[in-house]
């Protein structure tokens, strides 16, 4: 007998998880209609850290077009596949980060954090539920794993360290970082519609998809993609939002706006 099972037992029954869906967090679900609406929005920078921020993505996103040869209508569903997982376990950080320090913060000061932790550590499990829908259809091998290893480590300890420096700077980071991930996914949208990535103009989606965004039973893995995209809406529109307020503000609902998505397009 497993040394915990006697402690087991001697809780109350309904306090004992036996729903592996139960501990999930709480996640917005969209109408298919509502989705298709999502678009690409770019906050116009304001200040010189702003500025400054957004040119850092844009770097960053060159650098990462660059090195892995990137043309969206060239690319097969293999090579969307290593994009989007990569993408996918770069963004599930900074949330986790985020609600980490202010939960800290949170016991050091003896004061409430009005809100933040939650939606942040929110922010992170979205983000991790979308990797574990795409590795449904691919297995990375060990350079692959080894790249992510090494990427998410220089980017933890560097995220860690700003977040300490100034919060709202990294909130602005990410929002514009979740724009870049619209944007991708907008084009992976696309690419499905022209016929370009034939194995998936007729896939389904996995059954654990279905279920996190409630889909029909008929659904398709574009539309799957279509409600990961709203989710990135979503985390940028938050991430701004974070980055005009006061730390010390609560955190009003957050919906996004879908037929009035606020921003100017590029």
């Amino acid at each position: 007998m497993p040394p915990h099972k006697s402690l087991l037992d001697k809780l109350p029954k309904h306090k004992i998880v036996l729903n592996p869906k139960s501990y999930r967090m709480a996640h917005p679900v969209y109408s298919q209609s509502e989705v298709d609406k999502i678009k690409y929005t770019h906050k116009k920078p304001e200040t010189i850290l702003d500025k400054l921020t957004r040119n850092v993505i844009r770097f960053s996103r060159a650098s990462f077009d660059t090195a892995t040869g990137y043309d969206a209508d060239k690319l097969d569903e293999r090579g969307w596949m290593n994009r989007v997982i990569f993408l996918e376990c770069i963004a599930g950080v900074p949330g986790m980060i985020g609600g980490m320090q202010r939960h800290l913060r949170s016991l050091r000061t003896l004061e409430r954090d009005h809100g933040w932790i939650h939606h942040l550590l929110q922010e992170a499990e979205n983000e991790r539920m979308h990797l574990f829908f795409f590795l449904k259809l691919r297995n990375p091998g060990l350079f692959y794993r080894l790249m992510i290893a090494l990427s998410q480590g220089i980017f933890f300890n560097a995220y860690f360290l700003a977040y300490m420096i100034t919060p709202s700077t990294c909130h602005r980071f990410v929002g514009y970082l979740e724009e870049e991930a619209v944007h991708t996914y907008t084009v992976l949208l696309e690419q499905i519609d022209k016929g370009n990535l034939p194995q998936w103009t007729n896939l389904k989606p996995s059954q654990e998809a279905i279920d996190y965004y409630s889909l029909p039973a008929d659904a398709t893995f574009r539309d799957m993609v279509a409600h990961v995209r709203a989710d990135e809406a979503c985390h940028r529109d938050l991430n701004h939002h974070f980055a005009d307020i006061p730390f010390y503000h609560d955190v009003e609902a957050h919906v996004v706006t879908i037929e009035n998505d606020k921003g100017e397009t590029e």
